[in-house]
């Protein structure tokens, strides 16, 4: 493969220091940061299935719940529901020694309820896009720059054999 003519600089999500992606997809300066980012993932995806199965157990009748109950439902703190009711924010009853309540309903209107794990994540953005409407064709190409047809057909390997108008260049073409 041959080598790029530009550097692509990023910063590795997880130790912080910039390093030169070797591809255009390259996200982490090394396996180690590679292996850790993939733990984390993976940690983060069993505990929202841990959590997923706890909220099976809290019937949908309920009105009142507890504090750990409200975190399962909603993702928030435990800390943070604790200081909205110092606040007064939100209204909690004190229903015994360690157990506090506080109303489902109107933490549902205050707070989204949290995803769950088996809902389809995000797929993150690509760097690039290939898409034909993200293309150019070759004749636009020799339209818009000016530039005559065997000069881009030329200087461009992903032109196809025939070597047609309509065929998309989805790679950058840079002109010295």
């Amino acid at each position: 493969m041959p080598a790029a003519k530009f550097q692509i600089i990023r910063k590795c999500p997880i130790c912080g220091s910039e390093f030169l992606a070797k591809t255009i997809e390259s996200l982490y300066c090394s396996p180690k940061c590679s292996k850790t980012a993939w733990k984390r993932k993976h940690d983060e995806k069993l505990r929202l299935e841990k959590m997923d199965e706890a909220v099976k157990d809290i019937p949908e009748s309920k009105e009142m719940i507890t504090i750990p109950e409200a975190y399962l439902l909603f993702g928030i703190s435990k800390e943070t529901i604790y200081r909205q009711i110092q606040k007064g924010n939100i209204t909690g009853v004190n229903a015994g020694k360690r157990m506090t309540l506080v109303s489902k309903t109107y933490l549902m209107k205050k707070y989204p309820l949290r995803p769950k794990a088996t809902d389809e994540p995000k797929t993150p953005a690509k760097v690039y896009r290939m898409e034909p409407e993200d293309c150019y064709s070759i004749g636009d190409i020799s339209q818009s720059s000016n530039l005559k047809l065997s000069f881009i057909t030329q200087n461009n390997e992903k032109v196809d054999n025939n070597n047609r108008l309509d065929s998309p260049v989805c790679d950058k073409l840079f002109v010295y």
